[in-house]
């Protein structure tokens, strides 16, 4: 079943520089390219999928086909995170979930937990938590969307949250899922070594 109120905006518009010539997104995570992984995990929440990228990746939109997710190429993706975000507040019909597309261990549990919890609390901003440590994914009830609507540059929602810090509230996930990011090509040998 659908669930219309919430969309998850799959942020995957940056331009993964600190790979040195590869693309984070493009890695191989149980035989499938990341972000593939995660828009199918995304998907099969049941909840409504939108995917910002920028336009000079075209191999990332190729990974998304057939998904069902709703696609964004962002010209202005070179700002950052803000541009994203934007689109996912412009685009969304109620809530947003915000899903970094660089976060190899989010699985499709972790996002029915956080829709679980947006079903308790609907007011609630929600982060995805390990070990009491905030991390993503984050999840922005439908009032806050005229906020992330306004946002700039590149530091994604932290002034947003900092503003209504008293309406976060943590959402337990297992191991370092809502932490661990991979940005370099010696933390995704580090990370594949590990498991």
């Amino acid at each position: 079943m659908v669930r219309s109120d919430v969309t998850i905006l799959i942020a995957a518009a940056g331009g993964s520089t600190r790979m040195r010539g590869g693309d984070k997104l493009l890695e191989q995570v149980g035989g499938i390219p990341l972000l593939r992984r995660q828009g199918l995990a995304a998907r099969a929440s049941g909840a409504r999928v939108v995917v910002t990228l920028p336009p000079d990746r075209p191999a990332r939109a190729e990974v998304l086909e057939g998904l069902g997710a709703e696609v964004a190429v962002l010209a202005d993706a070179a700002e950052g995170m803000a541009a994203s975000l934007r689109h996912g507040a412009r685009v969304a019909g109620g809530a947003l979930m915000v899903l970094p597309a660089d976060m190899p261990e989010i699985d499709m549990a972790d996002l029915r937990s956080m829709l679980a919890a947006h079903k308790a609390a609907p007011d609630a901003i929600l982060r995805g938590a390990s070990d009491g440590a905030p991390g993503h994914p984050v999840l922005f009830p439908a009032d806050l969307r005229a906020d992330l609507a306004q946002l700039t540059g590149d530091e994604g929602a932290r002034s947003v949250l900092a503003r209504h810090r008293g309406r976060v509230q943590l959402v337990p996930l297992p191991g370092r899922h809502a932490l661990t990011d991979l940005d370099t090509p010696e933390d995704w040998a580090a990370w594949r070594a590990a498991r």
